[in-house]
């Protein structure tokens, strides 16, 4: 499987990551998933200290031991379960940070994180503090590279212009065109990776496209904007191929992006997401006809 560069990183992803959360608690059939991603050439596991309590985090630790120096791991911070585990509260704190990372990595079963991500984040969080954290374990040696995960671009911004952040994390799809109004231009001028995730939009891009619809519709599309985009997408783009496939390859179309995150919760699905991925890439035409029948992102309101 191809690779990209993460930004000015020396990490090369493959163009396929794993997004873990979706690998569940059962760790033989967890286990079973991740070894058919590494047997497909993925080398880019995502988790979150989140995730399942921090068991996915066990889980994908244990999994990739045997393979740890020829895999890149990434998992996020920020996010703090409370004790009774009903809810979780926002902190981005150096405090919290410094601590957090420490569970991570005893969870994971390493000495090193290649890709620790601050979780979300608002503009009225402590940014400086929050950098200096991850600067601090960068030159620790605990983590290779900081990013973050966010689809705010003033947030996005701000770490531009004041950290070393390698990479963003966010969402992004042919329904979910946000990033491309600003995010997008702002990181591939800066020489910053772009991960994505949601690049199936709710299982709306797959071969199943509407039945995977509900009655809100989805973002700034109706119901009935999407039972006639959804069609002529396929009608259009999605002859000869299978609608994933669009879908992913649209989101690698784009210059900025190094690495798609798609989930996986069976051996088949993992199998099936890295054949579309490395087929045949979009052409320019394909990506303009995409564009002019969905919505842009100065459609799209920021959320």
């Amino acid at each position: 499987m191809k690779k990209r560069r993460l930004g000015r990183s020396d990490l090369y992803v493959t163009e396929l990551g794993l997004g873990c959360m979706s690998i569940g608690t059962d760790e033989k059939a967890a286990h079973e998933i991740i070894e058919a991603a590494l047997e497909e050439g993925i080398n880019y596991f995502d988790t979150a200290d989140l995730y399942d309590f921090g068991v996915n985090e066990e889980i994908v630790g244990k999994t990739l031991k045997s393979v740890r120096e020829k895999v890149i791991i990434a998992t996020k911070v920020g996010n703090r379960w409370k004790p009774d585990h009903s809810s979780w509260t926002w902190d981005p704190s150096k405090v919290y940070i410094k601590e957090a990372v420490k569970n991570s990595l005893k969870r994971l079963g390493t000495d090193y994180i290649d890709l620790y991500q601050l979780h979300g984040g608002t503009i009225d969080d402590p940014i400086d503090e929050t950098i200096e954290a991850f600067e601090e374990l960068v030159s620790e040696g605990v983590i290779r590279y900081y990013g973050i995960s966010s689809i705010r671009p003033n947030v996005i911004r701000e770490y531009v212009e004041k950290s070393h952040i390698v990479s963003v994390m966010m969402q992004y799809s042919i329904l979910d065109r946000r990033p491309e109004e600003e995010a997008l231009p702002l990181l591939a001028e800066h020489s910053v990776g772009v991960v994505t995730r949601g690049p199936l939009a709710k299982g709306l891009l797959s071969d199943k496209l509407l039945d995977k619809a509900s009655g809100k519709g989805y973002l700034d599309y109706s119901l009935d904007e999407l039972s006639e985009v959804l069609p002529r997408l396929k009608e259009k783009v999605g002859i000869g191929r299978s609608f994933t496939e669009v879908a992913l390859q649209y989101n690698l179309a784009n210059p900025a992006v190094a690495s798609v995150v798609a989930g996986a919760s069976s051996v088949e699905q993992i199998r099936s997401n890295a054949a579309v991925v490395r087929s045949q890439p979009l052409t320019d035409e394909e990506v303009s006809v995409i564009k002019e029948l969905t919505k842009g992102s100065v459609y799209l309101e920021h959320r």
